[in-house]
């Protein structure tokens, strides 16, 4: 069975419609982690995915009349791609069933390959099945993805490449799992013809089938799966695809959301291309084996498998990318509630970048401070909330915390009905080290502050929003305060937004 996967790995027709992709030295990751290593980029095929290899090679296969009567597939995006250029390329008609969840990116690039698109259900496992119901009402032939031994020997050939693109042996190598065509793929490939490197398959901590297998020793069905890296999110792997990745896969590592989002940043700032999440799957993954191991001064490659990335999704990768890479720590923090303390509080924090500070007026006693600061480590993180205590201060690490994450930082704030006398102002400020605390400096006066929202989003002008407690007497008096500040600000008293929610 091997020979006949190598032959037909050797044989594949996928050079019609797909190119030889580079294989790249990442510099700054190479520098960081003390290896050399390599971005094998699939990225940068037609379209933008690996998988056009696999499909085009079983397409192109098929008889005449299969050809005739079309062919059908189920996919969350990069391989329905690959089927529709192929199907183009050979002038077969082609459906397309995805799930609803697929980015629009994918659905409008298959369209555009002029394919028919089926949307339903919530992952792969959903369009599979009324894909295989419109086989059987229509005759089309069904292009599975992943688990047919032409698919197989199409993905292959990046292995093959891989291997007469290196100069050096490779130690490692990092393959993406959903179904698991690709690493099955290659990991046949390499195994014959490197023996010594090591395969290690990547999949995300919410969408594990092919990990929850293998331990299991048989193919299981996971009931739900996660849809940020919608390219691997398969419910069941593979019966052809199982039986290689036991036989050649050496270890399968899960990362999550965090962990990808850094990767993303990671291969953005080394090759300016901004991969999908399931493309940077392999990245994630060798940061995490390389900290685990301890590696130097090896070889290690990762596959890009692909770069069809939804760019309302980027806002939740910048996002989340600086606490998967542990440069950003989170905490709750419990100080006085008395004039100065958030100044008092913010000179503990002097020499280091505040990302974000929310505060809302609670109680006349104590105040709850929301706040981000950067860190270069983990490490980092814990000194931090240790200074903080050995000062008095209640701290919460919320780094781990997914309701903190996602939700509380954007909720800080509501209604009080402690806050008397408030006035609402937003302020902008040249964005740049200690730019906050000189902003608090500047604040820092009669006032009481009763509501404080800053968020660091990388532009040039820092954002606060910001209420004060005035009596009706003292507003000439705050006027002039303001005005001497010398930052840009606007009154938001009247704000519809405000009398609603603050």
């Amino acid at each position: 069975m091997l020979n006949l996967y190598l032959e037909a790995i050797e044989h594949a027709r996928v050079y019609d419609v797909a190119r030889e992709t580079p294989l790249e030295l990442a510099p700054k990751l190479s520098r960081r982690l003390n290896n050399e290593v390599l971005l094998k980029r699939e990225d940068l095929q037609p379209v933008f995915s690996f998988k056009l290899r696999g499909a085009y090679n079983k397409i192109s296969q098929l008889s005449d009349e299969e050809k005739k009567r079309g062919v059908i597939a189920a996919s969350a995006g990069n391989h329905a791609q690959g089927v529709a250029l192929a199907a183009k390329k050979l002038g077969i008609a082609a459906t397309i069933v995805m799930p609803q969840t697929t980015p629009e990116i994918k659905v409008n690039a298959v369209k555009s390959l002029g394919a028919s698109v089926v949307l339903i259900g919530d992952s792969y496992s959903d369009a599979s099945a009324r894909a295989y119901q419109l086989r059987d009402e229509t005759g089309m032939t069904y292009i599975h993805p992943f688990d047919d031994p032409q698919v197989i020997a199409g993905q292959g050939t990046v292995a093959e490449e891989l291997l007469r693109q290196s100069s050096n042996d490779m130690d490692v190598v990092f393959i993406p799992i959903g179904g698991g065509g690709l690493i099955s793929g290659m990991s046949l490939y390499l195994k014959h013809f490197s023996p010594t490197t090591k395969i290690i398959g990547v999949e995300p901590v919410d969408s594990a089938a092919m990990h929850d297998s293998v331990k299991a020793g048989k193919r299981i069905t996971l009931e739900q799966v996660g849809i940020f890296a919608d390219g691997v999110a398969v419910k069941q792997v593979g019966e052809h695809t199982f039986d290689l990745v036991k036989q050649y896969v050496d270890e399968i590592i899960l990362v999550d959301t965090d962990e990808i989002c850094a990767a993303i940043k990671d291969i953005y700032d080394d090759s300016r291309a901004i991969v999908e999440p399931a493309g940077a799957l392999a990245v994630a993954a060798m940061k995490k084996y390389v900290k685990q191991h301890q590696l130097r001064g090896k070889v290690l490659a990762c596959v890009n498998s692909g770069a069809n990335m939804n760019f309302d999704r980027l806002r939740h990768v910048a996002e989340r990318a600086e606490m998967g890479e542990c440069r950003e720590a989170v905490f709750a923090v419990t100080i006085d509630e008395t004039p100065g303390s958030f100044l008092t509080f913010c000179n503990l924090l002097a020499h280091r970048g505040i990302t974000e500070f929310n505060y809302r007026i609670s109680s006349r006693n104590e105040a709850h401070v929301f706040v981000g600061v950067s860190v270069a480590s983990n490490e980092e993180n814990q000194e931090i909330q240790s200074t903080l205590e050995s000062h008095g201060y209640a701290v919460v690490d919320l780094l781990d915390n997914e309701l903190a994450k996602l939700h509380v930082r954007h909720m800080v704030g509501g209604k009080s009905h402690l806050a008397r006398h408030e006035v609402l102002y937003r302020f902008e400020f040249p964005e740049r080290p200690r730019a906050l605390l000189d902003f608090l400096t500047q604040l820092a006066g009669r006032w009481n502050i009763s509501l404080f929202h800053y968020r660091n989003h990388g532009a040039a002008y820092g954002r606060v929003l910001a209420g004060f407690e005035v009596p009706k007497p003292e507003q000439k008096d705050f006027q002039l305060f303001l005005d001497r500040l010398g930052y840009a600000y606007a009154n938001e008293d009247n704000n519809p937004a405000f009398k609603l929610f603050l």
